[in-house]
């Protein structure tokens, strides 16, 4: 059994059996919401947030967000867009996905000047394949096509949210 910090870049560098190894283990829950937390807080300052009312606002838009997209995704992939092989539940997509958020923890970096927005973007990106990864797994695709129309789909509703409120916010 990995670390939380094996876990997380296990999950940042794509690894099939972290994503497997935090999708059986339904200790690591709150592992992956702290994750989640982590790295939104790092969103918020990495979007430029300075006062504590829009870092919690940011923050709270990003997990209820993130909450929605979970949704959305144990939804599309489990009766939507399912294979014959398809089968998760909500605490699955829960830590496979919270630990896809890793990689988010570097868009802190967005608050670099001059290359700090691209870094943010390109963090982004990173983040919705790791989720593909992380989707994969958990609803046991065996297409990754599949996965990421899954998570495309939900991905656009998410970011709708998080950048919604972070325009209103800041």
């Amino acid at each position: 059994m990995q670390s939380l910090a094996g876990r997380m870049i296990g999950a940042a560098g794509f690894s099939r059996r972290s994503y497997e190894e935090v999708e059986s283990d339904y200790a690591a829950s709150g592992s992956a919401i702290g994750v989640v937390v982590v790295s939104s807080l790092a969103a918020a300052i990495g979007v430029g947030a300075v006062d504590p009312r829009s870092i919690m606002g940011i923050l709270a838009a990003a997990i209820l967000s993130w909450l929605v997209w979970v949704g959305l995704t144990l939804l599309i992939g489990t009766r939507l867009l399912s294979e014959s092989t398809t089968h998760a539940d909500f605490g699955q997509i829960l830590r496979t996905t919270g630990f896809s958020s890793s990689v988010g923890i570097l868009r802190v970096l967005g608050i670099l000047p001059v290359i700090g927005p691209a870094i943010f973007a390109i963090v982004t990106v990173w983040m919705l394949l790791t989720f593909v990864v992380a989707i994969r797994q958990a609803l046991d695709f065996g297409s990754t096509a599949r996965a990421f129309a899954v998570c495309l789909l939900g991905w656009i509703i998410h970011g709708v949210l998080f950048f919604g409120f972070v325009r209103a916010v800041v």
